[in-house]
């Protein structure tokens, strides 16, 4: 609800000064490089409404009403910078590459004027804007909601430092420890419980941000604490070792913070999360068209290799644990799970001759590009599974949870490197694929696995 407030806050004042500078920039235009009398006409109206959507709408793929509390000074100047400057130079081809000119030299008049009065008019404004969301970020209570993990001297240390911190963004509300023991912070922070129940105690305060006081040298239990609050959402701060620190991964996230190691919730960036949405919808909807004499050749394929349904539907866990129906071709005999759940394996003799081919092919995940219009899937991502191999996975290794984070996928890195798993420990070697494709996933990451995807269904490579 915070975030929504002033992101709406910041949207409207980005429109209110995108129409004026549009409306400067029009002035300008007219008087100083046409040198025509300044008239307000219809277009001139109707300018003021579009133009300012249209930024609006560039600012939003850009990721500015994003995390918004968390959008300080530098990084709003610099997405400032580029909006600008690539907003300038779409509208100057869009609008302003027909005007009638004297000489070419009015056109880079055009674009200076406009690229200037824009930026001006909006950076200004958002370093306000800015200035008075930090100022209320730091006043007592209104910081991002922050639990330590720990109540050793790591944690009374670290605690004690932000709180010195004239720029402490951190709102504490409390600790919990990990080993019943330590509880240094008594008399400092209201002790929350024990790390047993930390889900409960998370969801409970609405926690924005933990702090992890543990010794690193505990690599299980860290292990174990990240897995279980990484949820997309959280930021999460750990204290880094020697090692980290010499091996350049700790994050210098402001001069004067404390020595922290923050945990990136995702590496894609925003805007590439809302192109790789489009590309998937629209990806889809001309597959979905163009393949429909396939869809129907492979329909009569399937009725008449065995008898039973065209398509199968199954349930599996999405993203954020949400269940949903996949829809793939039959590629089995009806009733193949008659004794519970199996996976498939070489020479299974559930499969049909029609399926096998399928399976090779990958050809029978097909029908999942109307998953992916439905918003339940994406073109790449980690492989949905079923929730029964799921609990058996997360007992081995609780970071199979990570994979269900984002939208799952048609194809994977997983599945290129590795393919159909034929039990657990399948299952375990190809999570180890996915787990990296989530710790770099870019849009140029998914074209190379889509690519890859493609030579394995013309060359009929696929395990």
């Amino acid at each position: 609800m915070k975030d929504r407030f002033w992101a709406s806050c910041l949207l409207v004042i980005d429109f209110c000064f995108a129409a004026s500078a549009w409306g400067l920039f029009f002035y300008v235009r007219k008087t100083q490089i046409e040198n025509q009398a300044f008239i307000a006409d219809s277009k001139f109206y109707l300018g003021l409404l579009l133009i300012p959507l249209f930024w609006v709408f560039f600012y939003f793929i850009q990721g500015t009403y994003h995390d918004i509390r968390r959008m300080f000074r530098l990084k709003l100047i610099n997405l400032s910078l580029i909006a600008s400057l690539l907003g300038t130079i779409t509208l100057f081809f869009a609008l302003l590459i027909d005007d009638d000119v004297k000489s070419y030299q009015n056109y880079y008049r055009s674009i200076f004027f406009l690229f200037g009065i824009h930026f001006i008019f909006t950076v200004i404004p958002r370093l306000v804007f800015n200035t008075v969301l930090i100022q209320n970020i730091r006043k007592n209570g209104h910081g991002f909601t922050t639990l330590i993990i720990g109540g050793n001297e790591k944690a009374v240390e670290i605690y004690m430092e932000l709180m010195q911190q004239k720029q402490n963004t951190n709102s504490f509300i409390g600790y919990v420890n990990v080993n019943g023991k330590d509880k240094l912070l008594d008399g400092t922070l209201p002790y929350l419980g024990h790390a047993t129940d930390l889900e409960e105690t998370l969801n409970k305060y609405e926690v924005e941000e933990v702090i992890i006081a543990v010794e690193n040298s505990d690599h299980n239990r860290l292990k174990d604490i990240i897995s279980r609050i990484d949820n997309g959402n959280i930021r999460i701060k750990i204290l880094p070792d020697m090692y980290a620190i010499l091996s350049g991964s700790v994050e210098m996230m402001n001069i004067y913070g404390a020595l922290l190691i923050e945990i990136i919730p995702d590496v894609m960036p925003f805007w590439q999360q809302t192109v790789k949405r489009f590309m998937d919808v629209l990806i889809s909807l001309i597959a979905v068209v163009c393949l429909i004499p396939f869809y129907v050749f492979s329909a009569l394929a399937v009725k008449l290799s065995s008898p039973g349904p065209i398509f199968y539907l199954q349930d599996r866990v999405g993203m954020n644990g949400k269940i949903f129906r996949i829809i793939k071709f039959r590629t089995m005999y009806v009733n193949a799970e008659l004794q519970g759940p199996q996976l498939s394996s070489e020479g299974d003799p559930r499969i049909t001759r029609v399926g096998r081919f399928m399976r090779k092919t990958r050809l029978d995940e097909f029908p999942q590009f109307i998953n992916v219009l439905l918003g339940q899937m994406s073109l790449v991502g980690p492989r949905p599974e079923r929730q029964f191999y799921i609990d058996q996975i997360v007992k081995v290794e609780p970071q199979y949870n990570h994979l269900t984070k984002v939208r799952p996928g048609i194809t994977s890195w997983g599945q290129v490197k590795y393919g159909y798993a034929e039990n657990v420990d399948q299952m375990l070697q190809r999570m180890k694929f996915d787990l990296i494709y989530l710790k770099n996933r870019s849009l140029a990451l998914d074209i190379k696995i889509m690519f890859y995807t493609v030579i394995i269904v013309i060359k009929a490579k696929g395990k």
